[in-house]
């Protein structure tokens, strides 16, 4: 039974979201504040969050940063309110998996935990290592390691990283790594963009002059392989 953290203040909308998820047949725990969410994280294993972004004492944003400065990869579903894509990119940026912004149908809630659980399930490990740049990375176990010291990447980069991986040495749109990456196609490609400035500054020799994660100009991009 997958084990679910609800990390919400508003009492309505955390006992409604526990009870149609318990009736999924989720394993449910909650918290109602920042801080009690992080500290829950931090102690115990789950295989999915749910944060609120507007919380007391600690934000959601918040939270998402420093659960992922602990290399914690559990899959990150932020709820807000807020729709701009500033706040959708800045979450993404820390870590997160997916939004949902409110209000949201529960119907699409519970589309989207499904589709998350379900490609966490669906990994097979393996102990192939792949060298990427500077990288020696594991994909199923979520590790990267430079000098056989680990490196720090978020879920979201470690999928990133795959997915232009297992199309190496061709294109690969901007629109198709929004499509299959993030499932969302109405975030703008800055937010792409972003994503490669960072993994570039992880795997290059010189970010500034890439030679395993090129630009294909008005198209996206092109990961070499070696």
């Amino acid at each position: 039974m997958p084990k679910i953290l609800l990390v919400e203040d508003e009492p309505n909308m955390r006992i409604g979201l526990k009870d149609n998820m318990e009736f999924e047949g989720y394993d449910v725990e909650f918290a109602n504040d920042g801080e009690e969410g992080l500290k829950k994280i931090l102690e115990n294993k789950y295989d999915l969050i749910l944060l609120d972004v507007m919380l007391p004492k600690m934000s959601g944003f918040d939270v998402c940063k420093k659960v992922r400065q602990q290399n914690n990869l559990t899959p990150i579903i932020l709820l807000t309110a807020k729709g701009e894509e500033v706040d959708k990119v800045l979450g993404l940026e820390l870590g997160a998996d997916d939004y949902v912004t409110k209000p949201f149908s529960l119907r699409e809630l519970l589309a989207r935990i499904k589709a998350i659980l379900r490609r966490s399930e669906s990994s097979v490990v393996r102990n192939e290592i792949v060298k990427i740049g500077r990288l020696e990375v594991h994909f199923e176990s979520y590790n990267a390691v430079e000098d056989e010291a680990s490196v720090q990447m978020s879920h979201k980069e470690f999928e990133l990283l795959k997915y232009l991986f297992d199309h190496k040495n061709q294109t690969v749109s901007r629109d198709d790594l929004l499509k299959n990456v993030w499932q969302d196609v109405y975030l703008t490609s800055r937010t792409i963009d972003n994503f490669i400035v960072r993994l570039r500054q992880k795997i290059e020799s010189d970010a500034n002059n890439p030679k395993i994660i090129i630009t294909v100009h008005g198209i996206g991009y092109k990961l070499i392989a070696q």
